[in-house]
Order: structure tokens, then C-alpha cells, then sequence
């Protein structure tokens, strides 16, 4: 049977746990909690990718100075999730740090840690990662120590869990929305454009006929613009059907949307994509923020090649403390922002999507001087 400080201790982890707080945050609030409670000042937690199995550093606390100042030695596999990954490590066990290859560069160091205890997380018989604690006295959980740890593994897979099922499932209800809002813009505005300009391309017809010159050109100009209203509906169909990112990170999607416009236009500009600021898997952003600016990166960039004529086009994200910046400059034919042209709806929506994350869009262009399009997006206001 639990003792009481181990039951409040039980009774603290889960009160942290089921706090309404991101993943991060909880598993923050779970190593404080555990850590206070075995007297072991520091402790960190890996996840493991759900496809490939790669480890992940989710949570830090109070890290020594030769693992702090060096990041890089908190990536990659190690003896103690090698173990795990081979099933025999099942439930909380000390390892002693010799054995550890992240913590056997540290035993001749001042702050070395000397005692090392893991207990992996896990659904089921599906892996999710490790959790870890440590101290820099030398001493062995005990037995009591160790179930605790073990329990406390439970509850924190347990979190672990529930929060990758409520992503899931917001995805899904994502993706349900999207295939309906597509549903029911092809069903009705486009199937009305496509009526449209079939009506216009008989009057045009017609009006050509009759040498009606003023009368042509006035339907000329509106064909013009149903079928390129037409050409924006349809593209924004297949964009709801499709998901964004498709489980990238936004620097490696801002990629590979480079890499399919060299590929894909016919006259491609040289395309430079720049990221600073994410994390090494750069999925550090909340996923609203991320489509948003995804979509408004993909529409800055389609217009700087349809219409720009631009022969370099720049694109910088730059994660920075409490927001997030969206850079687009080209160097093309440029326009008067005061006044784009009719047929351009691009622009609209990129400041709509910026205005919906809570974010600005400034657009600075003059003609024959390129374009510089500049977006702010504050964290922890979008939804």
C-alpha cells in the first residue's frame, strides 16, 4: 500500500497532469513533482516519434552545465533507451552513469550527476519514451522509490497518450471541416462561376459578331476576372482537401514548397528559404499557426511567380520570444499595395489568415522595385 507522502505525492503528479496546459508544460510540471518528491534535482523526458521511433528531448529540468551548454549531447539514442527499444526495461530501474553513454562524459566533472534512475512510458505494448531522473549524490533508489517512479511512469504515459489522441482527433475534425467547406464551395461557387463564364464567353462571342467594340471589351475584362475567380475557387478546393503539412515542420514544408515552384514553374526563380529560432525537428509551433502561415507563404510565393516576373524570391521564418515572423521579398515588377489589381484576391486572404492567427501583414511595393511582404504573428493568441 502507498504511504501518505507517497499518495501526495501520486495525488500532485495527477493534479499536474490534468491541468488544462500543453504537452510541454505538463511534462515540466511532472519532473518538478517527481523530482522534489525523491529528492533528485534533475530529470528529463524523451518521446519517441510515433512513425519512425526517433527520440525526442520533451521536457528538461535542471540540467548540469556540460549537458546544458551542449545540446547536441541531449540527442540520439543512448544505453538506456536501447534497452528499452529491446524490452528489458519495464518498469523503473537505476542505471548506474558509467553505463550511460549521455552521463559517462560527466564523471570527471564538477556537477557530474552520480545517480541515474529511468522508467519507460508507454501504451499498451506500444513505446512512447523514457522518463528520467537523476542527482549528483551518489546513492541507489530503493524499492518503494523505484514503484513510485514506476507509478508516476504510469500517470505521465497516461498523459502522454491522451494528449496524442486529442491531437488526432482534432485533426480528424479538421480534416472533416475542410472536405465540407471544399464540398461546399465546389457545389456552389464554383459550379456558379463555371456558369458564369460560360455566359460570358457567349456574349463575348456574340458581341465580336456584331462589332460591338466597347460592348467586347467591358465582357472581355469580366470573363477575365470569372475565370480567374473561377481558377482561385477551384485551387482553394483542392487546398482544403489537402493537409498542409502533412506532419512536417513548417522550415521543412517552406522547403519543399521551394523545391516543387523550381521544379514546377516554367521560368523559376532562384528560391531561398531561411529558418532560425525552432528547435532541432522544428515542430515547436502551435498547428494553427503553422497552416496559417504555410498557406500564406504558399500564396506569397505563387504571386511572386505569376505575377512578379521575379528572377529571386527570399523566404525567412523566424521563430522569436512570444512571437513568430513570415518574411516574402522578390525582386519582380512590383505594384501600389493602395492599389492591386482587380483580378488579385491573393493578397485579401493573406491578410485575412494573418488576422485570424491575431497577427499583421505589411506589404512594402513600388513599381519596377520588388516586393517585401512582412508577417507578425503573436504566440499563445491564435486558436
Amino acid at each position: 500500500m502507498p504511504t501518505s507522502p507517497e499518495l501526495a505525492t501520486l495525488t500532485a503528479l495527477a493534479q499536474a497532469l490534468g491541468r488544462p496546459a500543453d504537452l510541454a508544460e505538463s511534462l515540466h510540471a511532472a519532473l518538478a513533482t517527481v523530482s522534489e518528491a525523491l529528492g533528485l534535482e534533475t530529470g528529463w523526458v524523451w518521446l519517441l516519434d510515433e512513425e519512425t521511433e526517433e527520440p525526442r528531448l520533451a521536457a528538461a529540468r535542471a540540467l548540469p552545465a556540460a549537458l546544458r551548454e551542449h545540446p547536441a549531447a541531449m540527442h540520439g539514442d543512448c544505453y538506456c533507451l536501447s534497452t528499452f527499444r529491446d524490452g528489458d526495461l519495464r518498469g523503473a530501474a537505476n542505471v548506474n552513469v558509467v553505463w550511460c553513454s549521455r552521463l559517462a562524459k560527466l564523471v570527471n566533472d564538477t556537477t557530474h550527476l552520480r545517480c541515474h534512475a529511468s522508467v519507460p512510458l508507454a501504451a499498451g505494448d506500444r513505446r512512447l519514451g523514457m522518463l528520467n531522473v537523476a542527482s549528483a549524490d551518489w546513492r541507489v533508489l530503493s524499492e518503494d522509490e523505484l514503484s513510485l517512479l514506476t507509478t508516476a511512469g504510469a500517470l505521465v504515459s497516461l498523459a502522454v497518450e491522451r494528449s496524442r489522441l486529442e491531437s488526432a482527433r482534432a485533426w480528424a475534425l479538421a480534416a472533416e471541416e475542410r472536405n465540407r467547406l471544399a464540398r461546399d464551395i465546389h457545389d456552389t461557387i464554383a459550379q456558379s462561376l463555371a456558369a458564369l463564364t460560360m455566359q460570358l464567353e457567349a456574349a463575348d462571342a456574340r458581341a465580336e459578331t456584331q462589332g460591338e467594340r466597347r460592348l467586347g471589351e467591358a465582357v472581355s475584362r469580366a470573363l477575365a476576372l470569372a475565370r480567374s475567380t473561377l481558377d482561385e475557387a477551384r485551387r482553394s478546393v483542392l487546398e482544403l482537401r489537402a493537409a498542409p503539412l502533412e506532419g512536417r515542420s513548417l522550415p521543412r514544408a517552406l522547403e519543399e514548397l521551394a523545391a516543387e515552384a523550381r521544379e514546377t514553374a516554367a521560368h523559376p526563380p532562384l528560391i531561398q528559404v531561411r529558418a532560425g529560432g525552432f528547435s532541432e525537428d522544428g515542430g515547436d509551433l502551435p498547428a494553427a499557426v503553422e497552416v496559417g502561415l504555410y498557406r500564406i507563404a504558399q500564396q506569397g510565393l505563387a504571386n511572386a511567380l505569376r505575377h512578379a516576373e521575379a528572377s529571386r524570391v527570399d523566404m525567412l521564418i523566424l521563430r522569436e520570444p512570444g512571437q513568430v515572423r513570415l518574411g516574402i521579398e522578390d525582386d519582380g515588377i512590383g505594384f501600389d499595395p493602395a492599389a492591386p489589381p482587380p483580378d488579385r484576391f491573393g493578397l485579401i486572404g493573406m491578410r485575412e489568415r494573418a488576422r485570424l492567427l491575431g497577427g499583421t501583414l505589411a506589404v512594402e511595393s513600388t513599381s519596377g522595385g520588388g516586393t517585401v511582404i512582412q508577417v507578425v504573428v503573436p504566440l499563445g493568441i491564435a486558436p
